[in-house]
């Protein structure tokens, strides 16, 4: 008995048909793989108000009093903010990035800077900013044995350097005066 020439194409479409909806149906009902676990060394880093206070206070009455008498009497800013979106995305910026390189130990240093008087104002957070001590990130990961070698025969023996092929980051908002003088750090 021969097939009619429908009944094939039909059966070929049904087949295709059927195997599509069940790979559709597999795709959207397979979870996406879990982001793997934050790592909670942090834990052991964390502070009490009462300590950061301590900090903040001998700032002010050591560092900072050398930065107003340098400034002839006038404050300088006294704290730096990002939205935690914005360091999320920083993050995820320099681990991709970093990934992509194949770094290992991938961390971000803390810098401090200051806006020179003249600094463009499209590069700080608010052109009032020029003059202020600030501060940027900048990713680091784990040197390279030839890079260990010539450092530790300077004296150094940070197992870290800085990343010259990913972005640091800047333009937070900071604390210019008054409000830096705040006894509250506020």
């Amino acid at each position: 008995m021969k097939t009619s020439i429908l009944f094939k194409d039909l059966s070929s479409f049904l087949s295709v048909l059927f195997s599509t909806v069940f790979l559709l149906s597999v795709i959207r009902c397979t979870p996406p793989p879990p982001e793997p676990p934050v790592d909670d060394s942090y834990k052991k880093k964390l502070i009490t108000h009462a300590e950061a206070r301590v900090l903040f206070d001998e700032y002010s009455a050591t560092n900072n009093k050398v930065l107003m008498e340098s400034r002839n009497g006038n404050p300088d800013s006294r704290w730096y903010w990002f939205s935690i979106e914005e360091m999320e995305g920083y993050i995820k910026y320099v681990k991709e990035n970093a990934k992509e390189k194949n770094l290992q130990d991938v961390g971000i240093r803390i810098y401090m800077g200051k806006y020179p008087g003249n600094h463009p104002s499209n590069k700080m957070a608010k052109p009032e900013y020029a003059g202020y001590q600030t501060i940027f990130l900048m990713p680091t990961a784990k040197k390279e044995q030839s890079s260990d070698i010539r450092m530790k025969s300077r004296g150094t023996t940070d197992e870290t350097e800085n990343i010259q092929s990913i972005q640091p980051m800047n333009m937070m908002n900071l604390s210019p005066p008054p409000n830096s003088m705040t006894s509250t750090m506020n």
